[in-house]
């Protein structure tokens, strides 16, 4: 059945939110769905016009992976397509007790606890790990569902320069007498930049300030570490005590749901305190099996990591050598900065009529002036995608798209 035609004009109680949105429009701010086909893949369909795909945060190319798709698909067979309840009911099945297992052995903690999404598991374990009479210090450029978990905790919230320890300890140098425990949260891949924060020093900060550390790896696991453990394998500081690792199953793991890491205590804590697994109704079983036969080819298939590193530096190297703002780097994530909205959805406009996918970034997203094109490398992406890629924009370097 065909959706109902959308009314030429709203109605008298929605007219404010019609020019709200007329007003996105004239500011280059307004959002719309595109419908995807195959969007895991480096080549996909999008409105019905086949693209290669550099908008897919599938950065290992797992989640059309034969073994993932057969794990998942036993399961759904077993235990069927839901679960039907919180995990606090009747929904914290068996798949649950392997996954966790498996997280905690590969990110080198005691414990792990799977949420519904990466974005539930921060504002559930921010808000239960910091409250009134508390702070939450943030970097500048941390991800949204960070920043919501510390304003829905209801602590102080102090913002530092981006990944910036020096400041983050004149600010707790200044300001930590004044409160009971104080909550330090930083993205480990920055998802919009593609930088890396300097865990080492937040580390150092945290411990001379007696405050714990919050490292956001949705960007990084399976990415960044020898074994893709994330940022703390990658910097060789694997079982600092006062670290609560967050992560996503739905980006290099090719599934759906998020986790947070750490000690049996955090666990056990987090699954009495944190709102959105008390109330949430659990992940289906073939999503956990899914994401425990991705943790396995992750950890195993280094390859994947190495051919992420090639790509991203041959990318970033000929798009500054036609004279684009891109910054140096290795990680998937790479920004092509322009500045204006408008300009970041011409390029992307002209690079969809090229047959290439790379989304445009603007505010809120990223800060005012700070609109870009973003893009998403996949180990599964070929030669000839990325010199698909690097000709169009050195082209468009050359000669500005209209």
């Amino acid at each position: 059945m065909n959706p109902p035609a959308r009314p030429a004009q709203p109605g008298a109680g929605w007219r404010d939110l019609a020019s709200e949105i007329q007003a996105l429009e004239r500011a280059g701010l307004r959002r719309s769905l595109r419908e995807a086909a195959g969007l895991p893949l480096a080549e996909c369909t999008l409105d019905g016009r086949p693209m290669v795909n550099f908008g897919s945060n599938n950065y290992l190319g797992l989640a059309t992976h034969p073994e993932v798709i057969a794990a998942a698909q036993e399961a759904a067979g077993a235990e069927g397509t839901g679960t039907g309840a919180s995990r606090l009911l009747s929904g914290n099945q068996s798949g649950y007790r392997r996954l966790e297992a498996t997280l905690a052995d590969w990110k080198g903690t005691e414990s792990a606890l799977v949420f519904s999404s990466g974005f539930a598991a921060a504002v559930g374990a921010i808000p239960a790990l910091a409250g009134p009479g508390d702070a939450v210090a943030c970097d500048r450029l941390a991800h949204a569902s960070l920043l919501d978990g510390a304003r829905l905790s209801r602590a102080r919230l102090l913002v530092y320069p981006h990944a910036d320890p020096a400041a983050l300890d004149r600010v707790l140098a200044r300001q930590r007498r004044r409160f009971r425990r104080v909550l330090v949260v930083t993205d480990g891949l920055f998802s919009m930049d593609g930088d890396i924060c300097p865990l080492p020093e937040l580390i150092a900060v945290a411990e001379r300030h007696d405050a714990r550390l919050l490292v956001d790896d949705a960007h990084a696991t399976g990415v960044l570490g020898g074994g893709g453990g994330g940022t703390l394998e990658h910097f060789g500081v694997a079982g600092v005590d006062r670290v609560v690792q967050m992560g996503t199953l739905s980006k290099a793991l090719g599934s759906a749901g998020g986790f947070i890491a750490g000690p049996d205590v955090l666990r056990e804590w987090l699954v009495n305190r944190a709102r959105t697994l008390v109330f949430s109704t659990g992940v289906p079983a073939s999503s956990l099996a899914a994401a425990g036969a991705a943790v396995g080819l992750a950890r195993r298939q280094a390859w994947r990591r190495t051919r992420l590193r090639e790509l991203s530096v041959r990318v970033r190297g000929a798009a500054r050598a036609a004279g684009l703002v891109v910054p140096e780097g290795d990680t998937p994530v790479i920004p092509v900065m322009l500045g204006d909205e408008h300009r970041a959805m011409r390029w992307m406009d002209a690079m969809l009529a090229r047959g290439l996918f790379v989304p445009g970034v603007r505010p809120p997203t990223v800060p005012a002036g700070g609109s870009r094109l973003r893009i998403s490398l996949m180990a599964t992406h070929t030669d000839e995608h990325a010199g698909r890629l690097v000709e169009t924009l050195a082209a468009f370097a050359g000669r500005e798209p209209s």
